[in-house]
């Protein structure tokens, strides 16, 4: 570890009311990142005070309130838009995260263009989110949905991957970074490979967006999305980048207020971007709060970010490997934040009732990642994972929540 790295989450955690507080007793120790990350000031401040001073709908209405709740809001997309490094502001829609983002695409683009014995091609280390909107619009179309393997450290087998892609293949979705695993996979690669047979490909970048630089155009993507809340935003908010030629061409995912130009019985004309795809009026007071997360995390810097992280999560699987009888799932080179693990003989259930009676917050589950587990056969795992906010201490308390955890169950 370096002084450089605990003086980063030392100095930022005064910026996190959340993180000053006890849990049975005991100091809080924050390790459900992955799931959540707790909110600076900053974005709470400015969601506060849209609700005190500006609360007004947005984009039509002429008065002051109206216009100072736009220029936030439409100030939000265009931090979004240098945040994912996207040629045009209007290649950004508000969405309501990862999720809606993904069913978003695959509704609105995939589904049209899908006949019976085509293939939708994802890796086996997906979430929930990436799996199942893709098992659905292949279930109506006829099509099928493929899975490229993964090996015994949770990596990619990337040449496998690759000679998945074959002429029946119609489009490739593939997270950035597992949330289940923490393995990173090699995007870029994968969009050139899909590129080169003609496949457009979509990338879950929940996981990766908090803590590591995102740069839509050098990835190649034809689609990105991440959420709000797993960046230090609010809950329920998140962004669906598209290329515009891409997002010009695809019908509108719902219909409604704001994603109009006109409306009449017989007909109506739909707005243009990225107005056609947010029916409906807004989480206005999300998407500033996201704005605001996204000015924070940019002052902290994501290479900052990324140092500290990397140096967590080797401080960590070096010393939750020294506890007797705990194995460690997802060993792949090239890893975020994400510390799964197994204890022998203990549900990870009760791993995680364990630790949380010490003030130690983890997940425990298969994390919306069944696949993953069974990959692994193993039900769930306790997974911490980490923030800029986290220090050295936190892990040498989760060690040693993890060795009580074995002098009472083990």
């Amino acid at each position: 570890m370096t002084a450089a790295t605990a003086t980063l989450a030392e100095r930022i955690r005064r910026d996190f009311p959340a993180l000053d507080q006890t849990v049975h007793g005991r100091p809080l120790v924050y390790l459900d990142n992955a799931a959540t990350a707790q909110k600076p000031r900053a974005v709470l401040d400015a969601i506060t005070g849209y609700y005190a001073g500006d609360c007004a709908n947005i984009h039509r209405g002429i008065h002051t309130l109206s216009e100072r709740a736009t220029e936030a809001y439409e100030g939000a997309r265009g931090k979004a838009q240098r945040f994912l490094k996207a040629p045009e502001a209007r290649e950004i829609i508000f969405v309501r995260g990862t999720t809606e983002g993904i069913n978003l695409v695959a509704h609105s683009f995939v589904r049209p263009r899908l006949k019976p014995g085509d293939e939708i091609l994802i890796t086996a280390m997906e979430h929930h989110s990436n799996i199942v909107p893709w098992q659905i619009i292949a279930g109506e179309t006829g099509a099928s949905l493929r899975v490229a393997p993964i090996d015994d450290h949770g990596e990619l087998i990337l040449d496998r991957f690759e000679r998945m892609i074959g002429p029946r293949t119609k489009f490739v979705s593939v997270t950035q970074v597992s949330n289940a695993l923490g393995t990173v996979n090699p995007v870029a690669d994968m969009v050139a490979m899909a590129h080169a047979r003609g496949v457009p490909v979509l990338v879950d970048g929940a996981q990766a967006a908090p803590h590591r630089k995102v740069d839509v155009q050098a990835l190649g993507c034809d689609f990105y999305a991440f959420s709000g809340h797993k960046v230090y935003g609010p809950t329920g908010v998140g962004v669906l980048y598209g290329k515009a030629g891409l997002l010009d061409a695809m019908p509108p995912y719902q219909g409604g207020g704001d994603m109009i130009r006109s409306v009449t019985f017989e007909k109506t004309e739909f707005n243009g971007l990225p107005y056609k795809f947010e029916a409906g009026t807004p989480d206005i007071a999300g998407v500033i709060g996201l704005g605001a997360a996204l000015d924070y995390v940019g002052k902290i810097g994501l290479d900052n970010i990324a140092a500290h992280e990397g140096e967590l999560l080797r401080y960590a699987t070096d010393e939750v490997l020294k506890v007797p009888g705990v194995r460690i799932i997802g060993t792949a080179p090239k890893k975020e934040g994400v510390l799964s693990f197994v204890v022998d003989g203990v549900h990870p259930h009760d791993v995680g009732t364990i630790l949380d009676r010490e003030g130690i917050a983890v997940r425990a589950g298969h994390h919306c990642a069944q696949p993953v587990m069974a990959r692994f056969g193993i039900p769930a795992t306790a997974r911490a994972s980490f923030a800029a906010y986290n220090t050295f201490e936190e892990v040498d308390a989760l060690v040693r929540g993890i060795r009580k955890v074995k002098e009472i169950l083990g």
